[in-house]
């Protein structure tokens, strides 16, 4: 059965309770400044409880034309411990997309990347406009 949706697909998952709209809203550009017609959507999505979450929803390139699409997790701020560099999301995500496309300077290693994230703090809980400490899950 065909996607209802036209893909690639990249759908950003954010809590509304940590007012993350603008970052999703950003990375949702970047990725559009990049790959331009090579993504077919960006989907914001609205959620709770400390989630950020990028999922690209695609068909590999080179699959059959038969071939159904996959769902593949390109970014979990809870497991990652934090959000990503733009530049490693564009990696994960044309890794995917465009194997072979060029990414220019975000190609290059970065100074803060490391190939263990779970060292990375934890970032401390954010305290809303009314003063009260966001979701649990959220810390």
């Amino acid at each position: 059965m065909p996607s209802p949706h036209k893909l690639p697909r990249v759908a950003i998952s954010y809590c509304t309770q940590c007012k993350w709209m603008l970052r999703a809203a950003y990375f949702g550009q970047e990725l559009l400044s990049t790959f331009g017609t090579a993504i077919g959507e960006i989907a914001l999505i609205p959620v709770t409880g400390g989630v950020f979450t990028v999922y690209l929803t695609h068909v590999p390139p080179g699959s059959d034309e038969n071939a159904e699409a996959q769902e593949i997790l390109l970014w979990d701020r809870k497991a990652e411990g934090g959000f990503p560099e733009t530049k490693i999301l564009k990696q994960r995500l044309r890794n995917h997309i465009e194997p072979n496309r060029d990414l220019g300077h975000s190609d290059k290693p970065s100074k803060t990347q490391s190939s263990d994230t779970s060292a990375k703090p934890k970032e401390p809980a954010t305290t809303t406009t009314e003063g009260t400490k966001d979701c649990e899950d959220c810390k």
